[in-house]
């Protein structure tokens, strides 16, 4: 049962005013990137529908959000990274 997915959120060719209306906490760049930020969620739906939210505030081709790291519940309650991560 996936417990946990780590993604990163870049965005980049964003005004700061624009960036600040995003819905989660992150660090303003200056250079190549404009904005980067580490979020969780509890599940693939929850990615997806962050990704949504995302997109209405930004449009496409503003950013990319890169799952790093999944997080499954083992039977005796210990979590375990994903093969590969």
């Amino acid at each position: 049962m996936v417990r946990a997915i780590e993604a990163i959120l870049l965005v980049w060719g964003t005004r700061d005013d624009v960036i600040r209306m995003l819905p989660v906490d992150g660090y303003l760049l200056y250079g190549e990137y404009d904005f980067i930020a580490k979020v969780e969620f509890k599940s693939e739906a929850e990615l997806m529908e962050f990704e949504r939210r995302i997109h209405e505030v930004l449009g496409s081709g503003r950013f990319k959000l890169m799952p790093i790291r999944t997080l499954f519940e083992r039977t005796d309650g210990q979590l375990t990274p994903a093969s590969g991560t």
